[in-house]
């Protein structure tokens, strides 16, 4: 006769209660199945890989495409090299320009519901504009996808700032404070889903349900890890309220360090909990200073001004107030990098920064690059030795 083994004795934990995961609820702790919760100090994930041009409005030569077989490719890659996270980007409509940048994206449920089937270790993330999916599809989606991947799943929420992408589901946008509003209470639906045994109703300002229940509940306990990319006071109150991991666009070391202080005091002191900060960017690494910064170059001479005089104008609008400082300051690096921090050097001058971001308070660095499967063999060879060597990494 074949011994049928629980989730938890494949995963070789602790054994579970013999009745069944939906009466239960989370089977693991993710601190023992996310790699986002590891003890690594510096961590390490990509940004961006199911769009079209990823985190780059240019027409730099690339072998990267947005096709199910590489994304797949470079998802494992990651994997191999031991990254925490794989992040994408949710776009329902391109930003135009010569590229129509973002354009073809794939939609980020099923796109981590197959990467969590394709790799083994690494995180896996949907992005989820919160006004385009129902709290109880995303909840049931969002489970799904931890046992699928056996507890390494997180949702990044998204208010949904940009505006054309909000009208094309037929709805207005909300004001900025109103977005987050509609978020909690989009969160707070989500969690009971999650958590909730039996059934129950949910009355709220915009949700409403009557005898709703979820089963199974999630993998991970007590739920799994949520991402929140909100720098505005509004985005700070919500990613210290609910959220494991804040991801920040940030200009300064400085303004890094105060950013990250501020935040992570919040968390504790007015919400008894602790959050985590990373951020983002483009990294180019090559074996010269000169040339990384020619390729960077590159980048931006070749950049889709239009599409990228569109994203400015929507972020300068108010719609995101997240990006105000680079709208006014740092336009080039929505060409390079989507406003996230570049790095650019040799793989000493790269760890050197990545080490320089971690003493500034960031717990990790989700990056975007000019061609993502061939520039990850070149990072791991080159950079994550030092970073090894520095004690960013183990």
């Amino acid at each position: 006769m074949t011994e049928t083994l629980s989730a938890n004795e494949r995963l070789g934990l602790a054994p579970t209660d013999p009745r069944p995961a939906a009466e239960t609820g989370p089977l693991v702790d993710r601190q023992q199945t996310n790699p986002l919760f590891n003890d690594q100090k510096m961590k390490l994930g990509l940004f961006g890989t199911n769009c079209s041009y990823g985190l780059i409005m240019s027409h730099a030569p690339t072998t990267y495409e947005a096709t199910w077989a590489h994304t797949v490719a470079i998802a494992q890659r990651a994997d191999a090299l031991g990254f925490e996270a794989m992040i994408p980007v949710a776009r329902w409509k391109g930003f135009g320009g010569s590229t129509n940048f973002n354009g073809n994206c794939f939609e980020t449920y099923t796109w981590a519901a197959g990467l969590a089937q394709a790799t083994e270790n690494i995180a896996i993330a949907a992005t989820s504009h919160l006004p385009t999916i129902h709290p109880i599809v995303a909840a049931k989606q969002a489970t799904t996808i931890d046992h699928i991947s056996g507890g390494r799943f997180a949702l990044n929420l998204v208010m949904g700032w940009v505006t054309p992408e909000m009208e094309i589901f037929g709805g207005e946008q909300r004001q900025h404070d109103e977005r987050y509003a509609f978020g909690q209470e989009w969160l707070d639906y989500v969690s009971q889903l999650w958590s909730e045994t039996g059934s129950f109703d949910f009355n709220g300002q915009y949700f409403h349900g009557r005898d709703v229940e979820a089963y199974p509940k999630p993998m991970q306990g007590p739920r799994p890890a949520l991402v929140n990319a909100g720098n505005s006071k509004s985005g700070i109150e919500f990613s210290a309220r609910n959220v494991d991991i804040n991801f920040a666009s940030l200009d300064t070391l400085e303004n890094t360090k105060s950013y990250t202080s501020a935040l992570k005091e919040k968390a504790r002191s007015e919400y008894g909990r602790d959050i985590t900060t990373m951020t983002y960017g483009l990294i180019v690494c090559r074996d010269t200073e000169a040339e990384a910064k020619a390729a960077f170059q590159n980048v931006i001479d070749e950049g889709d001004w239009g599409a990228a005089g569109n994203v400015i104008k929507i972020a300068g609008s108010g719609a995101s107030q997240s990006f105000d400082h680079a709208v006014k300051k740092y336009q080039e690096r929505f060409i390079a990098g989507w406003g996230g921090y570049p790095i650019v050097g040799t793989p000493e001058q790269v760890a050197e920064e990545l080490g320089r971001l971690n003493e500034a308070g960031m717990d990790g660095m989700i990056m975007g690059l000019i061609d993502y499967n061939e520039e990850l063999k070149y990072f791991g060879e080159k950079v994550l030795p030092l970073m090894v060597e520095a004690g960013l990494r183990h």
